[in-house]
């Protein structure tokens, strides 16, 4: 996999991946865009709900709606690496069985998410979920 990320003009930045998708930037205040640390935690959220999701349904659950709210904690010096990180999931559906949810869950975090599983080697990462009827 390779990519590219070209300077736009002040702290903006355009990143390129290898598939061709552009993807904007912002490392300063005029907030033009995610910074980087937000792409990453965006990118631990999509990569763990793309699991959830996809383990939902082979399993037959009637999922109508599904989300992940993100938080984090970061290092109060530089540099602001993350020290914590929980992703909570919303999980709406048809008689969605909590038991599959926390399944899902649980395959993601242990398993299947690169992203989490890259950066839980430095960050403590932890999962909650709550299922709501449709």
């Amino acid at each position: 996999m390779q990519a590219n990320v070209k300077w736009v003009e002040g702290d903006t930045f355009i990143g390129k991946s290898d598939s061709g998708h552009n993807v904007v930037f912002d490392t300063g205040s005029d907030g033009a865009a995610p910074s980087p640390m937000e792409m990453v935690l965006m990118s631990v959220g999509c990569c763990s709900s793309v699991d959830v999701v996809s383990i939902l349904k082979k399993s037959r659950q009637d999922v109508t709606a599904a989300r992940v709210e993100l938080s984090s904690e970061r290092a109060e010096t530089a540099p602001r690496v993350f020290k914590k990180i929980n992703l909570h999931f919303v999980v709406t559906g048809n008689d969605v069985s909590e038991k599959h949810v926390e399944r899902a869950v649980k395959l993601s975090a242990e398993k299947y998410c690169s992203v989490a599983l890259m950066l839980e080697a430095s960050v403590e990462i932890t999962h909650s979920f709550e299922v709501l009827a449709a």
